[in-house]
This record gives C-alpha cells, sequence and structure tokens, in this order.
C-alpha cells in the first residue's frame, strides 16, 4: 500500500503558494501574533536538519523537542523526518524526574531545547536530569524565540555530548520524505496513575489522522486553528498537523494568558479549535461582551472537569460556535472520535462520537469476557487501524499487554455502542462505581452537583464504605461566592442530589475543599483520581476533616 509522507504533503503546499501563512507565532495578546510563510518555516526547519545532520542524527533516532509552542517545534518535527527520525515531545512543565523517565525511555540522540523561555530555568532542569538518566548523554541543540538571533551561549547548556545553535544564515537541507517511513513522533500518556508511556506514532497514522482531521472539521486554506496547547501532547499536536497539511493556519501560543490568548483568537480569526474544558472555561470566564466578535466555526471539547456542557451551551449562544464532544488518547490520537454538529444536544457536548475517519475500526468488548457487546450495553472501547499506537518507547512489551489475541487495542475506556454508529464515553473503566450492585458512572453524580449554583468543580470516587460495600464520595469545590465555610453546605448539597437521583446514587459524602489535587499533562489539567481515593478512604475511616485547603 502507498503512503502518503508528510513531507510530500507539505512540500507541495509550499511550491504551491510559498508565502502563505503556515504559522502565526503568537504573543498572549502583548502585541499581534508573527507570521511565518510556508517558505520561511520550510528554510527554518532546513536549517535544523543540517545542523543534526551533523550531530549524527540517523533513521530510527530520537529527537527530544523541549520548548513551548514555538514555530521552531513544528520546524523541529519537519527536519527530523528529512532524516528519518522521530519527535519526542517534552513538556516544558516537567520536573527533572519526569525529564529523565523522557531520556531513559526514549534515549534520544539529541535534545532540541529552548532559550529564553518565560524565564524557566531549562538549563537546571536538563542538568540534572542528565546527571540522573543511565541513558547515553544527548547532545543540546539551543533554539531562541521566534524573531530572537541564535543563541551566543549555547555551551551553557552542554550536558556532556556538546551543545550548538542553528546559525542564522547557515545551509539548509531540501526537505524530502526520507526512503523509508518510520515513526514520526511519540506523545507522554497523562501518567496519572503512574510514569508516563511514550506511545510513538508512524507518519503514515500522523498523516493519516491529521487529514482526516482536516476534512471532518471542514478546515481548508482561509481557515485559521487554535494551538495553545502543547505540541509535545497529542491533543496539541493534531489539530496542528492538520492546519499545516490543509494549507490552513495555526496559531501557537506558548503561554497560555487568558486575555491575552482571547485578544489572539480574535485578532488572528480563528476559526476552529480543540481543547479541554479547564481551558475553554478558562476563556469563558475571561470573556467581556464588549470585546471584538469571535470567528470560531467548530470547537471540539473534552470534559477534564465536568464543565464541557456548561461551556458549550454559553458558547453556542454567545459566540454561535458549533461545539461538539471529542475522544482520543496519546494511544489513538487526539479527536479519533467526535460527534456531528446535527446530533441533539447535550448529548453530542460529552465525550464520544464516531470515528473520524472510515480506517479506524472500533468495537465493544465485554471486559471480562472480551466478546463483542450489543448496542445499549457498556463495554470497553477497543481500536483497530492507522490511529493505534505503533511503539511505546522504552519497553516495549506494553504493546502487547495492551492488545488483544485478535489484534485489538484495548483503550481501559468504558463505552455504550449506539444503533447510529456512535458511541458515548462512560468514563475509565477504573472510576466506574458499583453501588448496591449497579454500575454507575460518576459522572452521572458529578453533573447533579455542578447544577448547584454553588458548586464550580465536581468530582466522584468509590470508597469502601462502613459496611463492606462501595459508596460514592463527592469533592466539590465551590464557586468564588460560595467559597466561605457558611456559604456552602455538605447537607445542602447532599439533599440537592436527593431530589432527582435514586438512592443508592446520593454521596455517603460531600467533601468540600479550595482546591483538588491535578495533574497538569500536556493535554489539559486532570483532577486526580486515585489520589481522591485514599482521601475518601482516609475521610470514611474518621482520619481526615471533611473540609480542608489542602490539594
Amino acid at each position: 500500500m502507498t503512503q502518503t509522507r508528510l513531507l510530500d504533503v507539505f512540500s507541495a503546499l509550499v511550491e504551491a503558494s510559498p508565502e502563505s501563512v503556515a504559522l502565526l507565532d503568537g504573543h498572549a495578546g502583548t502585541r499581534a501574533p508573527s507570521p511565518v510563510t510556508r517558505a520561511e518555516l520550510a528554510t527554518h526547519a532546513g536549517r535544523i536538519a543540517v545542523v543534526l545532520a551533523d550531530l549524527d542524527v540517523t533513521p530510527g533516532d530520537g529527537v527530544a523537542v523541549w520548548m513551548p509552542n514555538w514555530s521552531s517545534a513544528v520546524a523541529t518535527q519537519l527536519a527530523a523526518l528529512t532524516l528519518g527520525a522521530h519527535v519526542v515531545g517534552i513538556n516544558t512543565r516537567y520536573n527533572t524526574d519526569e525529564v529523565a523517565h523522557v531520556l531513559d525511555s526514549a534515549r534520544p540522540k539529541v535534545v532540541v531545547i529552548a532559550d529564553g523561555f518565560a524565564q524557566v530555568d531549562l538549563v537546571d532542569r536538563l542538568t540534572r536530569a542528565a546527571a540522573a538518566t543511565t541513558a547515553p548523554l544527548p547532545a543540546v541543540l539551543v533554539l531562541s524565540a521566534p524573531g530572537l538571533p541564535p543563541a551566543e551561549h549555547p555551551e551553557r547548556f552542554d550536558v556532556g555530548n556538546g551543545a550548538h545553535a542553528v546559525p542564522a544564515d547557515g545551509p539548509t537541507l531540501p526537505l524530502k520524505a526520507h526512503p523509508v517511513a518510520g515513526l514520526a513522533t511519540a506523545f507522554t500518556t497523562s501518567g496519572s496513575t503512574g510514569r508516563a508511556k511514550l506511545a510513538a506514532h508512524s507518519e503514515h497514522g500522523v498523516v493519516t489522522q491529521a487529514l482526516a482531521v482536516a476534512e471532518a472539521t471542514g478546515m481548508n486554506a482561509d481557515s485559521v486553528i487554535m494551538g495553545v496547547l502543547p505540541l509535545s501532547g497529542v491533543f496539541g499536536f493534531t489539530p496542528v498537523m492538520a492546519a499545516l497539511l490543509t494549507g490552513a493556519t495555526a496559531l501557537l501560543e506558548p503561554v497560555f494568558d487568558d486575555s491575552g490568548v482571547l485578544a489572539d483568537l480574535s485578532a488572528a480569526r480563528v476559526t476552529h479549535a480543540a481543547g479541554a474544558d479547564d481551558v475553554f472555561s478558562r476563556l469563558q470566564a475571561a470573556w467581556h461582551v464588549d470585546q471584538p466578535p469571535m470567528a470560531l466555526q467548530w470547537i471540539g471539547i473534552a470534559d477534564f472537569e465536568g464543565k464541557s456542557r456548561a461551556f458549550a451551551q454559553w458558547a453556542e449562544q454567545q459566540w454561535g460556535t458549533t461545539v461538539v464532544g471529542v475522544y482520543g488518547s496519546s494511544e489513538t490520537f487526539a479527536l479519533a472520535a467526535f460527534w456531528h454538529a446535527t446530533d441533539p444536544t447535550p448529548a453530542r457536548w460529552g465525550g464520544g462520537g464516531r470515528p473520524v475517519s472510515p480506517e479506524i475500526e472500533w468495537r465493544l468488548a465485554d471486559p471480562v469476557t472480551g466478546q463483542p457487546v450489543a448496542d445499549g450495553v457498556d463495554g470497553e472501547i477497543q481500536f483497530r487501524g492507522y490511529n493505534v499506537v505503533d511503539a511505546y518507547l522504552g519497553d516495549e512489551r506494553l504493546i502487547h499487554s495492551a492488545s488483544t489475541d485478535d489484534g485489538w487495542f484495548t483503550s481501559g475506556d468504558l463505552g455504550r455502542r449506539h444503533d447510529d454508529g456512535s458511541f458515548t464515553y462512560i468514563c475509565r473503566m477504573g472510576d466506574v462505581l458499583r453501588l448496591r450492585g449497579f454500575l454507575v458512572d460518576p459522572a452521572e453524580i458529578e453533573l447533579r452537583l455542578l447544577q448547584h449554583p454553588k458548586v464550580n468543580i465536581a468530582k466522584v470516587v468509590g470508597a469502601t464504605g462502613t459496611e463492606g460495600g462501595t459508596v460514592a464520595v463527592a469533592f466539590v469545590v465551590p464557586t468564588d461566592d460560595a467559597a466561605g465555610e457558611s456559604q456552602v453546605d455538605e447537607a445542602e448539597l447532599l439533599a440537592w442530589c436527593a431530589e432527582s437521583l435514586a438512592k443508592f446514587k446520593v454521596p455517603q459524602r460531600v467533601v468540600i475543599r479550595d482546591a483538588l489535587p491535578t495533574t497538569a499533562g500536556t493535554n489539559g489539567t486532570k483532577i486526580r483520581a486515585a489520589a481522591l481515593r485514599t482521601i475518601a478512604a482516609e475521610i470514611l475511616a474518621g482520619d481526615v476533616p471533611h473540609r480542608s485547603v489542602d490539594a
């Protein structure tokens, strides 16, 4: 089967219209976004490729990219593919241990690192991570922020195998697809329950998914895509690649400043956006009606904090934007599935939908027997196709443990199939509650709590009750105007739940906190359910007060 190559698609776009804007480097509203034409991006990538080749990057090697959403990160992806290498994204928020884990697992030949990003000391973190790794020490390539000259003293980034910069007017390599297609990029999973895995995808998978997303969301050469989530994560990467390979424009934001991002979204006339509800709820809070109108036509939203439905209703009324719930992961690509604009609300504001491409096969299987289940019956969502992870860097055994004997990827997600070919994402299988013998989606209880005017965030977990069975324990962060102890009451919220929920679904306790423990991952901020389950068990045992400011 002939596979479409990423550099072939991009090079054709450069040849057709070299001066068209491929990327906009945002500045969080402090000044207008800086345009990067297709030709400029190709030249920058070619110069990076020359230096990577000089550092002996060869087919199959990994190039770690540790920088914010700069156009240089996209250029490095193109440069790596020119040499047959793959990129491993590192989140700029990662600490020393997390970076050392990436070095151990991915064993990159080169680390491409940002110089002078938001006063973040990446040098110190990299130095300490290199001292902790058991992998061969990488060479370092230092890239400056967009518009600034090359780093004058790259040697301060040297961790033992040299550090280099890209000359401003250095030679370039032509961007040509390498004769052998291999891995293209690897994403770190959330790691909320343990060490993050590095899920790697082939070039074929990246290109096929990007083009499918572009077509399904109606992108064209006039479209502008929001890129505020880190490119090191699958949720940030996929929409930007879709824009790049469609001839659209991607707005890249290196930092997430609410009002600044809103200003850039308006100024750039952004038409498409994808992200988690924590991102969009922040934009909603920063919005005021006298701002310039939004051009947003389509938003794909993932529900991490239980706020997606409230935002979707607001955005469709305030901005006239179509909002749909999405489904995806580092292993199956972001936007692997989403709802259609014609699907009814509020169902289409939740997770799930239909696969973005007919090449993606899916089924629901009984978690115990592995046999397919009928429509309307809950089961594990499983996939087969180009979108499924091709390798786990550093631990190939994970591929086998994540696959069935007949070749289906086991997502670990619980879903429900509908007779129109769509599915609803329910929750992670480890999060589902068995209350009084019934399987209960915690989101059902969370949604009821979020309907209370004094509740801002709600998360429900299961814990063993005093009589031995599982009970629901709800954790709530109140709204700003109800944050005082006297303003929100556990008994009030329990009574609120009892008004519309079956008795066995009413939480045993409602724990009121000023904040919840979270993981700031590459795809958005997720609440750490495992940590809450531990706290819930301690509370039921009487070891922890029901209200605490600790997160």
